[in-house]
This record gives structure tokens, sequence and C-alpha cells, in this order.
């Protein structure tokens, strides 16, 4: 597991917007702009998704995943995070993405009607890239 520098934290503790790639199945990436949640406890990142969605098959085929944040004053200096996915945890109320919507500004963020295919992602962080 890599170590977040103490220069870059702050891109993961503020409430940027987080570019997550993933794999397709026939190996071309997609990325997509996530809300997000760095544990720091953990090290690891959590994003609210549906088990409908392209992204969680492309995770269930290749759990490889990275996220890049930029710096909203500077986008010249971001923090790209390489890992895997590394737990899905089931989430039928989607009480996390109102979590996430007043992380993001929004506190009273309702529960989204996909409550019951919520699921919330768990990244690990094993490489740091950054600038």
């Amino acid at each position: 597991m890599a170590t977040v520098p103490d220069a870059l934290a702050d891109l993961l503790r503020d409430p940027n917007f987080g570019h997550l790639a993933t794999v397709r199945p026939d190996g071309s990436p997609q990325v997509n702009p996530m809300w997000f949640l760095w544990d720091e406890e953990s090290n690891t990142v959590r994003f609210t998704h549906t088990t409908k969605r392209a992204k969680f098959r492309n995770l269930r085929a290749n759990p490889a995943m990275a996220l890049e944040v930029l710096d909203p004053e500077d986008a010249m200096r971001f923090v790209e995070l390489r890992g895997g996915l590394v737990e899905v945890m089931p989430d039928p109320e989607g009480a996390f993405y109102p979590v996430l919507g007043a992380r993001y500004g929004n506190p009273d963020t309702p529960v989204p009607p996909d409550r019951a295919d919520r699921v919330i992602l768990v990244m690990s962080i094993d490489k740091v890239t950054q600038k």
C-alpha cells in the first residue's frame, strides 16, 4: 500500500471531483468524474455506485482502477492513485450517497431512487503519482 504525501493530502480531503478510470472488457479505458471519500485511517478510497452500470461490471471483470484528482486552483498540481477494487459493500438503503452529497456541498442530498442497487466500492491505494 502506498502513502499519499502530506503535501497532496488536501486534494483528497477537500471535496474535489475525481476522475475514476476502469478497464472495459475490450481493454479500452473508461473514465468518469466521481464523488469520493478518502478514508485516511485505512488508506482507501470509497465511491457510491450501482450494480447495474458499466463501471461496476468493468471492476468485476478487472479490479484495476485509478483515480486522478486535480487541484482546482492549479491544474498542473494533481495526485493519481492506482489500485484495485478490494471490497464491495452492499448499501441497499443508499445511505452513503447523501454522505457524499453533503461532502460536495449539498447537505440535503436525498437518497437516490436506485438505492436498492447501491454499493460502496472500496479502492486500495497501491501507487501514488504526483506533480
